[in-house]
């Protein structure tokens, strides 16, 4: 992966196995700025690609405001969320920067950012409703979305058509019950290094060619929407954790046997300590079914070179495709010295035209419904068709996490349900421990 929400779950499986998820790197740090002339207001981001696409619309941003200098800095996701405080604190925070849906609240909570509504307007039609409604808390708006992403299924066409999989009609259901075609098709697309697939004889599970499916602890790809589509809830409305109930044993059992039982899916030995290993291993032709996001669009194109590829609606479950919409958004500092040229260039932010260069680089897709077809057409123009990631997202969807410390529980609840992954916990048992480990760490 890439950047915008999942880098965050991958420096939390780091840590889990530091004592003890999953996506890439991120970018380095760096800043640039450009004339100094006039009020200069700052703006931190966290991802290399997005600034330099930030500066190609600052450029527009200046014809039309001479007098405003923006200077668009770059923090290293790894330094990011700890620099964050420290510099609000300290009055040395950007006038804007990004958040993402686990991160701002409290910033909202402790009246560090400008409420939306009253500076930029209460008019949000012309932006992607699914991030209006992340960055929403006690009824107002904190953050004017810039990027978000959805679910989709990558797969490897030369093995699905050789096993003759029809990947708009993959389903699962609990226990591989009726309506389940993904176990199936996941076997067929399974094989060692011998041609066999599991279930025929001599099956060698220590030596597996290709696998079907990436089923693994996944947050934003494949815990969440499974457990959605089991009719189970995430968070409740208070915000702990609720996923330990009989939906959740449905989902995350399924999930754990198509790895240990069935073999079906890469051992959660390699995909809890590297997320991104599945993602190689399509790339590589080793895996079939590939259930990600269009933050992994650019590393598929650039290097799935010796196969034929495409991308599918995600796999459907028992309450129908449900799934996970994540954004990013950019917020006002409420201490910041220059809050009317602040605000002209938040106002910049969540339109069409300063958006736009988002999309035409290939960034993500932008928050500006407006602009969002400028992505599409980034990769129309490189033959891929990217309309499962529009579809998902105008369908059923699942929040990702929320709340004031919701990382702190994340990280508290991560450990053990990575080895409820591994096997070594009942998923029942490591489902409530995950759970209660997490609750306790919740303020």
């Amino acid at each position: 992966m890439k950047r915008f929400f999942r880098c965050q779950w991958k420096k939390i499986a780091a840590l889990a196995a530091a004592a003890t998820l999953a996506l890439t790197a991120c970018s380095p740090a760096d800043s640039s700025s450009d004339s100094t002339d006039g009020t200069t207001v700052t703006f931190r981001v966290w991802d290399q690609d997005a600034a330099g696409a930030y500066r190609e619309s600052f450029k527009a941003f200046r014809k039309k405001n001479p007098d405003i200098n923006v200077k668009v800095e770059v923090v290293s996701w790894e330094r990011y969320w700890d620099r964050l405080p420290l510099d609000i604190s300290s009055g040395d925070m950007a006038d804007i920067y990004w958040v993402n849906s686990s991160n701002y609240a409290q910033y909202a909570d402790n009246g560090n950012l400008m409420d939306v509504e009253e500076t930029v307007g209460s008019d949000h039609e012309e932006w992607q409703k699914s991030v209006v409604d992340l960055y929403t808390r006690k009824g107002k708006l904190w953050g004017v979305p810039q990027l978000w992403d959805s679910i989709a299924l990558y797969y490897n066409k030369d093995l699905v058509e050789a096993a003759g999989v029809d990947t708009s009609k993959l389903a699962w259901a609990p226990k591989a019950g009726d309506g389940d075609t993904l176990l199936e098709a996941s076997r067929k697309l399974t094989t060692d290094k011998k041609g066999r697939h599991p279930g025929e004889s001599g099956f060698d599970a220590g030596n597996i060619a290709t696998y079907g499916f990436n089923a693994q602890a996944d947050m934003q790809a494949i815990y969440l929407p499974f457990l959605a589509q089991a009719g189970g809830t995430y968070q409740n409305s208070d915000g702990k954790f609720a996923f330990a109930s009989s939906q959740g044993e449905d989902a995350f059992s399924y999930l754990i046997s198509m790895i240990g039982t069935h073999h079906v899916a890469p051992p959660a030995a390699d995909t809890n300590t590297n997320g991104d290993s599945t993602r190689d291993l399509f790339v590589k032709g080793k895996l079939a079914l590939f259930q990600s996001g269009p933050y992994n669009l650019k590393e598929i194109a650039d290097n799935s070179k010796n196969f034929k590829w495409g991308i599918a609606p995600m796999v459907s479950g028992p309450k129908g495709r449900i799934s996970t919409v994540h954004g990013v958004a950019a917020v006002a500092n409420a201490q910041t010295k220059h809050k009317d040229a602040t605000v002209k260039v938040l106002k910049w932010l969540g339109s069409a035209e300063g958006q736009l260069p988002l999309g035409e680089r290939g960034v993500s897709f932008p928050g500006a419904v407006a602009a969002q077809s400028a992505f599409a057409d980034y990769w129309k123009k490189k033959n891929v068709d990217i309309s499962a990631f529009i579809e998902a997202s105008r369908g059923k969807t699942t929040k990702p996490p929320v709340g004031p410390s919701v990382n702190a529980g994340t990280k508290a609840y991560t450990p053990v349900l990575l080895d409820t992954f591994l096997g070594t916990l009942p998923v029942a048992e490591g489902l409530k421990k995950a759970q209660d480990a997490g609750n306790a760490e919740m303020k």
